[in-house]
């Protein structure tokens, strides 16, 4: 692959592969497993190649063990590749060095950095002094990053008082105190509730508009990746297998628009059936399922043969797109 000197992140047929024993359970096969021991490699991730230019917000979507993790893992240096390359702002990542790991967070939804027992404010200084920021700098960054976190005095009480989502964005804020440049996050929002999402989203957007960091993103909740992400890199079974922006991935699983109606009177199923797939009808109120070439045709019958007090088009829910995605594991 060819390196541009305007990429940032330069991921290039990336593969992880775990050796795992071939053990037959029971004595006799661990006694066996002893004398003649077997193994066999399971792949992680196989053959993956991109480019993230910086400033780029990306969201790596895929099933549970699809390998997004594994794979944020390997470009912030956590884990060594099997075979491939990683090169993230000129830096090798699993080497670690220094002016690299200066560069770069992870954050992972379910893990966490603060002391259980300590106030957030006290691991912030701690933080501050291993990443060599004076007293200043870190008084002034800690306000900064306060206030766009909207945290307060949850700061001066041990973190074990914190609810869930003052935690989570008190993780946040140690996390971005050395002002990294690129921003791993796994799972950021999970298990928050939904207006505590929404702020860390609101955040994270803010942030990558004022700093110009590039944010690369796994998550479960697709409104997390419909608010932040433009571009999106789904894994299916640790391969790669699309590339390229949100809005055209909609547009190519879902050649049909949802069309939902609301009557003053109510009709039968069968009045229907010819404008499109009925996806529901309930008293006066119908959803149908209209391909986009058919649609301006559609509405106009509509309003023409039906007495309509309400109509209103949108796409099918991105989440359920993406889940058939996974199902199917293709693009078409």
């Amino acid at each position: 692959m060819h390196n541009n000197p305007s990429d940032l992140i330069v991921v290039d047929q990336l593969s992880k592969y775990y050796r795992v024993a071939n053990k037959q359970p029971g004595f006799k096969g661990t006694l066996k497993h002893f004398f003649d021991r077997k193994t066999y490699d399971v792949p992680a991730v196989t053959d993956i190649s991109f480019k993230i230019s910086p400033g780029e917000v990306v969201g790596f979507l895929g099933a549970n063990g699809a390998g997004k993790t594994t794979l944020l893992k390997m470009m912030c240096g956590l884990i060594h590749p099997s075979t491939g390359l990683v090169d993230v702002g000129g830096f090798s990542p699993q080497r670690r060095q220094t002016a690299f790991l200066k560069e770069i967070t992870l954050v992972m939804g379910q893990k966490q950095q603060l002391i259980w027992d300590l106030p957030p404010m006290d691991s912030l200084y701690v933080n501050a002094a291993v990443y060599g920021l004076s007293d200043h700098e870190a008084k002034v960054r800690i306000n900064e990053l306060a206030e766009m976190l909207e945290l307060g005095e949850e700061l001066t009480r041990p973190v074990r008082k914190l609810s869930l989502g003052q935690r989570m964005k008190s993780e946040i804020l140690a996390a971005l105190l050395h002002k990294p440049s690129v921003l791993f996050l796994d799972e950021p929002t999970l298990g928050l509730d939904v207006n505590a999402q929404a702020r860390v989203r609101s955040f994270l957007s803010e942030y990558n508009k004022r700093t110009g960091a590039t944010i690369l993103l796994t998550s479960h909740y697709m409104a997390d990746i419909t608010a932040l992400c433009p571009r999106v890199i789904c894994i299916h079974k640790g391969k790669l297998f699309y590339d390229g922006d949100l809005d055209s991935l909609a547009n190519s699983l879902s050649p049909s628009r949802e069309v939902k109606v609301e009557l003053k009177n109510q009709c039968a199923n069968e009045q229907f059936e010819k404008y499109g797939e009925i996806q529901d009808l309930n008293d006066r109120f119908v959803c149908l399922l209209v391909s986009r070439d058919k649609l301006t045709d559609v509405v106009s019958n509509l309003l023409t043969d039906f007495d309509i007090i309400d109509l209103e088009i949108s796409d099918p829910p991105i989440d359920q797109l993406i889940g058939e995605l996974f199902i199917k594991g293709e693009v078409n």
